[in-house]
């Protein structure tokens, strides 16, 4: 253990950019250097002198190259512990030269997947010989260092560098850590190439990127991000993102994927408080934040549609947290940046996954993402007064965000605009009569609007109560035992109600 000079590498990689900055300082520094294939030829024509891996193993590259350096002589050298009697007998009794420094970067079978690539050539992608020397490495690091892919070339040449091939047990531990990383998120992909129809009820999941955060949901705890976050938006002013944030954010994209028109939606605490479809979207955003202003403060804002100077002069009176859209005009910008601490998301084109995991006790919970979308074709009418075509499209609209709410949750909405909502509720009066007296609360006369409600009614209290606000028609998903009930006041005091047969829980 200890210090240890680096004498003799292997390198043997997929990609070489870079590489040849680390071959130039290995040479410089005397160490001697075995390899095969490509990367041979790539020392090779830099003028460097590299011994071969059929040399040492007095074996060709054999199977079109999916069998170069899985030999004896090459493992023995990689794996044999110096201080180890045993270990330095054979050694010299097999000619087995040991090994110091193995350099690796596997086939790149994520992104040969990302590719559509054919079956054959993914799995031609399944590296072998690459991720064996890794782990092989990484095992002996007591005396051996591993760099397990282009990631860690930096950190190769700074130790070259610096410490002119010296390492210690702390540099070679740290690197045996990089690389039992890269292994077994290389695995992980393989089995989940192999696991794409879920088949195998085994949860594997491994993300590289993290990006740590100020904080988690409060600042006593501690809060990481493990995905790439560049993928799905670009961000292009503002803040640190948090926790709360990540969470607001996410709601917001399933909310406005929902919606085709012009829309505009304001949401704190993973609830929307605010969203009206318009043609304008300076008129969507006006009647979208008469929703709720008080709420919105603070909040997250998103719309499916390219920002303008307009709206972004309306937007830029009220204190937000985050604005998502897919393209802001140049004036738009120069608008909403007048806010240091704005944060300001271009979304980009990326599909979102439909398996959503949340952990759970000792475990982990996955489901398939709630994607379903009630149209009005979807729509039974259960009552003998037959809704009307802007019910219809009304009813349509505050399914929609009713499926994107806390339950027990219930929606009022009108001219596809949302009056008010109650969220978040233990009972599905409680939602109602919290949605009823914020309306009213923002001056909403709630004649002629309807109801959606994120599940049944166990009872008729609900339309009861909806039907005394002004309300005139309810979408619901139907499904309770006395479902007549409900259906029989309608009849009686001339609401309209149709069910969809699709249940919408959010938690």
């Amino acid at each position: 253990m200890g210090d240890k000079k680096i004498k003799t590498a292997l390198i043997s990689v997929y990609h070489k950019n870079n590489l040849d900055k680390i071959v130039k300082k290995l040479h410089e520094l005397g160490v001697k250097i075995f390899s095969t294939g490509g990367t041979q030829k790539f020392i090779s024509d830099m003028g460097i002198e590299v011994t071969t891996v059929e040399s040492v193993t007095d074996y060709p590259s054999i199977l079109g190259g999916r069998v170069k350096t899985l030999h004896p002589k090459i493992f023995g050298g990689i794996l044999a512990r110096p201080d180890n009697q045993t270990d330095r007998t054979e050694m010299e009794q097999y000619h087995i030269e040991a090994i110091d420094l193995v350099i690796v970067d596997l086939y790149p079978f994520e992104a040969t997947v990302a590719t559509g690539a054919s079956e054959d050539e993914i799995i031609e992608k399944i590296d072998i010989g690459g991720i064996s020397l890794i782990r092989a490495a990484a095992k002996n690091f007591n005396d051996v260092v591993v760099i397990p892919s282009q990631e860690q070339y930096n950190i190769l040449l700074d130790l070259l560098n610096e410490k002119s091939g010296t390492t210690s047990i702390e540099d070679r531990k740290n690197l045996a850590l990089e690389a039992f990383n890269v292994s077994s998120h290389y695995d992980t992909a393989i089995f989940n190439y192999f696991n794409a129809n879920r088949q195998k009820k085994a949860f594997k999941k491994s993300v590289l990127d993290a990006m740590p955060l100020r904080y988690g949901e409060n600042p006593h705890q501690s809060g990481v991000f493990y995905g790439n976050f560049d993928q799905v938006f670009k961000k292009i002013h503002g803040k640190e993102i948090s926790y709360n944030n990540l969470l607001d954010i996410e709601a917001a994209v399933y909310l406005i994927d929902d919606f085709e028109e012009t829309t505009f939606a304001i949401l704190k605490h993973n609830n929307a408080c605010g969203i009206a479809c318009r043609p304008k979207l300076a008129d969507a955003w006006k009647d979208a934040l008469a929703g709720d202003p008080v709420s919105a403060f603070g909040g997250i804002l998103i719309t499916n549609t390219k920002v303008d100077k307009e709206t972004a002069a309306e937007i830029d009176k009220l204190f937000f947290e985050v604005i998502i859209a897919p393209a802001y005009e140049d004036d738009a910008l120069e608008v909403l940046k007048s806010k240091k601490n704005r944060i300001i998301l271009i979304r980009t084109d990326f599909s979102l996954p439909v398996v959503q995991h949340r952990s759970l006790l000792n475990g982990v919970i996955e489901q398939d993402r709630d994607t379903k979308t009630e149209t009005v074709a979807d729509m039974k009418t259960v009552t003998k007064k037959q809704p009307t075509a802007s019910e219809l499209k009304d009813m349509e609209f505050a399914n929609k965000v009713v499926k994107h709410s806390k339950s027990n949750t219930i929606v009022l909405a009108r001219n596809k605009q949302l009056l008010a909502s109650g969220v978040g509720q233990t009972s599905r009066v409680d939602a109602l009569k919290q949605a009823i007296d914020k309306a009213r609360n923002f001056g909403f006369d709630l004649q002629g609007s309807v109801m959606a409600s994120d599940a049944f009614f166990p009872f008729p209290d609900c339309v009861e109560i909806a039907g005394m606000a002004g309300i005139t028609a309810v979408i619901q998903p139907g499904g309770s035992i006395r479902d007549q009930e409900s259906t029989d006041y309608c009849d009686k005091h001339g609401l309209a109600m149709v069910v969809t047969g699709t249940r919408h829980f959010k938690h």
